[in-house]
């Protein structure tokens, strides 16, 4: 009465009638019934092609149906896809104009308003065509005045003096 087969390998075991009765004695091993638990599959690196496992809630959870081997697997896949006209900001090609006032003698501040901090200033041009990209079309602005500068009009329209 004591000898059953084990479910994964099918390997023939001793359990104890006890245990049997409680609903154990499923496996012959703890590696068995750790194999046991793996009800998800083998899917490729959306990148290299490496064979990966992935649960099955992983595998529910995945909305683009993409696996990656690693986080720096998925981060070479997304730098490279999301490029140029893929990237949601890319306009025209033309990204160059930062660099081209980076590089320039111009001293880094806002036009408007003289601030220094290099993470809000933007570039503006001042023909509003982006692709004009001559030095003495560009100029810094810090990203509230350059907001004011585009919407000036539109800002003077929607307030209602009382």
């Amino acid at each position: 009465m004591g000898l059953v087969k084990c479910k994964i390998c099918s390997k023939e075991f001793y359990v104890k009638p006890s245990h049997l009765k409680l609903g154990w004695g499923k496996y012959c091993s703890t590696f068995c019934r750790s194999k046991s638990q793996f009800n998800g599959k083998t899917v490729k690196c959306f990148n290299c092609g490496k064979e990966i496992y992935r649960s099955e809630a992983k595998l529910k959870r995945a909305k683009s149906s993409k696996y990656f081997c690693s986080k720096s697997c998925q981060t070479v896949w997304r730098n490279n896809y999301f490029s140029e006209e893929r990237h949601a900001n890319w306009k025209y090609g033309e990204n160059a104009y930062r660099n081209i006032l980076l590089r320039s003698k111009r001293e880094i501040k806002c036009e408007s308003c003289r601030i220094k901090d290099i993470r809000v200033l933007a570039v503006h041009h001042k023909d509003r065509n982006r692709k004009n990209n001559q030095l003495n079309n560009l100029i810094w602005l810090c990203l509230n005045c350059h907001f004011l500068f585009h919407n000036r009009g539109k800002i003077r329209k929607t307030v209602t003096v009382a």
